[in-house]
């Protein structure tokens, strides 16, 4: 496996009964020690190497507010991409929460960079009426840091709990208005993953990221995965190379419905989440 000493051991049903309970009940999970520390030095690499391609292009990165950046890459810019979308941490709980047909419609990175300032409390997207509905959740959100996080990093803050605010009130359905920030900020947690950590939750869980007051960026790599029908590969330009799709995993690709091609383009960034360009 790439930079990858060995395979890691299956969840016993007791864990994921667990941890499925707490993504439901909290709408995030933390699974610590998931990959070892040459594999997340690799996939810092490559986001680097990402970023730097992006950013030298117009449309190849779009804001999330001063100093903060999301991009949008192809499966195969990163080296490791077999064994994040094959770790059987993550599938247990995809098929545990999604259903066994999941889907993977997102492979991205969050960058903030010294500077970034306080986002607004946000969800990623309206809720879905299967969850307003039914409370049933349709996405999962995989993060995994590139780096060490420290306090002064900026480091991630969630709600929770919030996954199952109704939204009726929030701006364009993700955003909450000011006077109810008082109670994400009293809910909140921050996190602080350390390289080989990854969390699992879901985005309608109310969160921001903080103000980077150091000199170093945060990037974090976002696998993001759908039940069937879920609808959210729509928002994303998901393709793979002939060559890359037949040296895939048959595990992996049963989960990977996106174009495959002979030559990849570059993507354009649409992932835009309105507002958060403005800062706080």
């Amino acid at each position: 496996m790439t930079a990858h000493q060995t395979a890691p051991a299956p969840l016993s049903a007791a864990d994921l009964a667990a941890l499925t309970e707490r993504l439901e009940s909290d709408g995030i999970i933390g699974l610590p020690g998931a990959f070892p520390r040459a594999w997340v030095r690799q996939l810092g690499e490559d986001i680097d190497t990402a970023f730097a391609e992006a950013r030298a292009r117009p449309g190849g990165a779009v804001g999330r507010g001063p100093n903060r950046f999301y991009v949008e890459i192809h499966p195969e810019q990163l080296r490791g991409f077999a064994e994040l979308a094959g770790h059987p941490w993550i599938t247990a709980v995809a098929e545990a929460v999604l259903g066994p047909a999941y889907r993977i419609v997102e492979v991205g990175f969050d960058v903030p960079l010294e500077g970034a300032v306080d986002q607004p409390w946000h969800r990623d997207f309206p809720m879905p009426a299967e969850t307003a509905r039914e409370g049933r959740l349709t996405s999962l959100a995989v993060n995994v840091t590139a780096v060490d996080t420290e306090p002064d990093m900026g480091p991630f803050e969630i709600a929770p709990g919030t996954h199952r605010d109704d939204g009726c009130a929030f701006d364009h359905g993700m955003f909450p208005p000011r006077e109810a920030w008082p109670r994400y900020r009293e809910l909140a947690t921050r996190k602080f993953p350390r390289m080989g950590d990854i969390s699992i939750r879901s985005a309608l869980t109310v969160h921001r990221g903080t103000a980077n007051h150091s000199a170093k960026a945060r990037p974090v790599l976002v696998l993001g995965l759908d039940a069937p029908g879920a609808g959210n590969d729509a928002r994303h330009d998901t393709a793979v190379t002939r060559e890359f799709w037949a040296a895939l995993p048959e595990s992996v690709r049963a989960h990977l419905h996106c174009p495959v091609v002979d030559v990849l383009r570059p993507i354009t960034q649409k992932h835009t989440i309105e507002g958060l360009v403005m800062g706080a």
